[in-house]
């Protein structure tokens, strides 16, 4: 009985750390694309390999051939298919937390009056503070400003006559960069009272770490978007306290969670 026991090599302290290791990954890459496009395109690979050895299994030759082929380059069609998550992932990894911030927090004052006013004239704005990442490389179109934050000159940029109205301003080192931008668009199904300005907002934090404000057209809700984090129904103090934390590289809690009056269950 014991003769064959001796000869099962257990795992040792490294294969132990190895297995964890991995294990560690693969639930933080399974998070990571939970309720994203790529979840359902991973399933659409898991019938891949399926069918790969169901084939192999009842000598489908002509199927297993293709498939066969189709596996043989299958991390450039990973890599293809899922580049924006890669680089999600790959952003998120390599965010650096600094608390020294070359920009001035003075332009937060003019934004969140702003936005305080947008909101109780019930006019639609995104608004997008760069952190770390930069945006030039997702976001497309705009008007280049490079102009100081200020009230009035959101509100004119916001205005519903105005050209610039339906996109983005973008705020880079305290200051109005951009205006007018077309941020891309998240794949997540969102709560239908989620607008155009909620899904750009949410898929610009797919793919960096800006700090997007959205204001509803139809409530004047004032929302608040950081990485998958989605905060609804902040008053303009809360919205002040919470870009300043953000910008101040504290902590942030993260999880997708779309809560109401800025509360987290």
């Amino acid at each position: 009985m014991t003769g064959w026991l001796d000869k099962i090599a257990f795992p040792g302290a490294t294969e132990w750390i190895d297995i964890a290791l991995v294990a560690a990954a693969l639930y933080w890459a399974m998070l990571l694309v939970k309720g994203s496009r790529a979840e359902k395109m991973l399933w659409g690979l898991g019938v891949v390999v399926f069918a790969y050895f169901f084939s192999g299994r009842f000598e489908l030759l002509t199927l297993h051939w293709l498939l066969s082929n189709f596996l043989g380059s299958i991390i450039i069609i990973i890599i293809v298919i899922f580049q924006q998550d890669i680089r999600r992932a790959l952003v998120q990894m390599g965010r650096a937390v600094t608390t020294n911030r070359a920009a001035s927090m003075e332009y937060l004052e003019e934004l969140v009056d702003a936005v305080k006013t947008l909101s109780s004239k019930k006019t639609g704005a995104l608004i997008a503070i760069e952190r770390e990442v930069e945006t030039g490389d997702v976001i497309s179109g705009g008007v280049e400003l490079g102009g100081e934050v200020s009230k009035e000159l959101l509100l004119t940029v916001f205005m519903p006559a105005s050209p610039l109205h339906d996109g983005a301003v973008i705020v880079k080192n305290g200051r109005l960069a951009k205006a007018g931008c077309i941020l891309p668009l998240t794949e997540k199904e969102l709560p239908k009272s989620m607008g155009t300005r909620h899904r750009a907002a949410i898929g610009l934090s797919e793919d960096t770490d800006a700090v997007i404000i959205v204001v509803s057209e139809e409530t004047g809700d004032i929302t608040l978007v950081a990485q998958d984090s989605v905060e609804h129904g902040l008053s303009p103090e809360e919205l002040h306290a919470k870009i300043k934390g953000l910008i101040s590289a504290e902590a942030f809690a993260t999880g997708g969670m779309f809560t109401s009056n800025g509360s987290r269950p």
